[in-house]
C-alpha cells in the first residue's frame, strides 16, 4: 500500500539531507509509528506520502501509484483516498462542527444526499453526535481534534496520516484520541502515526519504525518508542539556601519555647553553702599577694632591682592590707 524505495529527501538551502536512503512498505490494515527526536525526518515521510513533497532521489509508490510521476492535475484526486490528522486541528472557525466535515465532501463534489448521511455517521464514530451546531471556540481541545478525525475519515480514506495528533491535548483526552485512531484502524483503514508520545508506542505494541537524523535505523513489528535513556528527564532542583532556612527555623522555634517554659522553684542542697563565710559588715581582712620570681640580675637589670628593694627576699607571703 505504501512503500518507500531508497528515497532520499534533499530541501533547497540545507546541506544535510532531511531523508537519506529510507527504504520501507506499510501492507494494507497496518497500524505505524514514525518515531524519533525532532528533525528526524517523520514529517517529511508523512509529506511524501500526502503528496505535498517529491523524493530528490528513489521511489514513493502510494496505493500502487508512483507519486513522482503523478501530474499536478491528479493530486486532488490522489488525496481523496488519503485522511489526515494534524496537531493543530485547522478547523475554519466560522462553520460548525458540521460545515467542517461536510467541507470536504463538497470539495469533491459529493451529493447532498452522501452528505446528509456520511456526516452524521462520522461525528456519531469520534463520540460527537448531537454537537453538530456547535462552533470550534464552543469545543474542548479534544472535541476539536475529534473534529478534525471525522473530517478526515469522513471520505472512507484507505489511509490515515496522523501528525502528532495528541501533542496540544492533555494525558486523559490523548487516551481517547489513540483509542479512536484504534477503532479506525480496526475498521480496516491503514494509520500512520508520527509520534513523540513514548508511553502510548509502549503500551499499544504496534508496528515501530524509527528514524534519526533522515536514516532509518530501526523497523520492528510489535516494539516500543525505543531507548528513552537519552530524552530528558524534569528533576526537582534544590532550593539553595533551604538546610540553613531549616536550621534557623529550629534554633528559633527552640528559643521560643525556652522562653514560654516558667523557670522551676530550686531547692537549696549543700552544694549552694558558701566555701568560706563572708566577712560581717565593717570589718577588714587581708589579700596575700604572691609575687613571681623574676630574676631581674638575669635580665642585666640589677640596678633597677637594687632601687626598687626587690632584691633577695626570705619571706614570700608578705601581705597588703588592711583592704576594703
Amino acid at each position: 500500500m505504501i512503500r518507500f524505495e531508497h528515497v532520499s529527501k534533499r530541501y533547497r538551502g540545507t546541506s544535510k539531507p532531511a531523508l537519506s536512503d529510507v527504504d520501507f512498505e506499510i501492507q494494507r490494515g497496518e497500524f505505524v509509528f514514525l518515531v524519533g527526536a525532532s528533525g528526524s525526518g517523520k514529517s517529511s515521510c508523512l509529506r511524501m506520502i500526502l503528496r505535498e513533497d517529491v523524493a530528490s532521489d528513489g521511489r514513493v509508490v502510494v496505493l500502487g501509484r508512483d507519486l513522482r510521476g503523478l501530474s499536478t492535475r491528479k493530486v486532488p484526486y490522489f488525496r481523496r483516498h488519503i485522511g489526515a490528522v494534524f496537531q493543530d486541528f485547522r478547523l475554519l472557525p466560522n462553520k460548525t462542527v458540521f460545515q467542517n466535515v461536510a467541507f470536504t465532501l463538497q470539495v469533491i463534489g459529493s451529493s447532498r444526499a452522501f452528505i446528509s448521511q456520511a456526516v452524521p455517521e462520522a461525528l456519531a464514530l469520534v463520540g460527537l453526535a448531537g454537537k453538530e451546531k456547535r462552533l470550534p471556540h464552543e469545543l474542548s481541545g479534544g472535541e476539536q481534534q475529534r473534529v478534525a478525525i471525522a473530517r478526515a475519515i469522513v471520505n472512507r480514506p484507505q489511509v490515515l496520516l496522523a501528525d502528532e495528533p495528541t501533542g496540544n491535548l492533555d494525558p486523559a483526552t490523548s487516551v481517547d484520541i489513540m483509542q479512536l485512531l484504534a477503532r479506525i484502524n480496526a475498521n480496516g483503514t491503514t494509520v500512520v502515526m508520527a509520534t513523540h508520545e513514548a508511553g502510548f508506542v509502549d503500551q499499544m505494541q504496534r508496528r515501530v519504525i524509527e528514524l534519526s537524523g533522515g536514516v532509518m535505523v530501526r523497523d520492528e513489528v510489535g516494539g516500543g518508542y525505543g531507548d528513552t535513556s537519552a530524552l530528558p528527564s524534569l528533576a526537582p532542583e534544590p532550593v539553595r539556601g533551604a538546610a540553613a532556612v531549616a536550621a534557623l527555623t529550629a534554633v528559633l522555634e527552640l528559643q521560643r519555647e525556652i522562653a514560654e517554659t516558667p523557670p522551676a522553684a530550686h531547692v537549696p542542697d549543700e552544694s549552694d553553702a558558701p566555701a568560706e563565710p563572708p566577712p560581717p559588715v565593717g570589718e577588714t581582712r587581708a589579700i596575700p599577694i604572691v609575687a613571681p620570681d623574676i630574676d631581674l640580675a638575669g635580665l642585666g637589670l640589677p640596678d633597677v632591682a637594687r632601687k626598687l628593694g626587690l632584691g633577695d627576699r626570705d619571706d614570700r607571703s608578705d601581705e597588703v592590707g588592711p583592704t576594703s
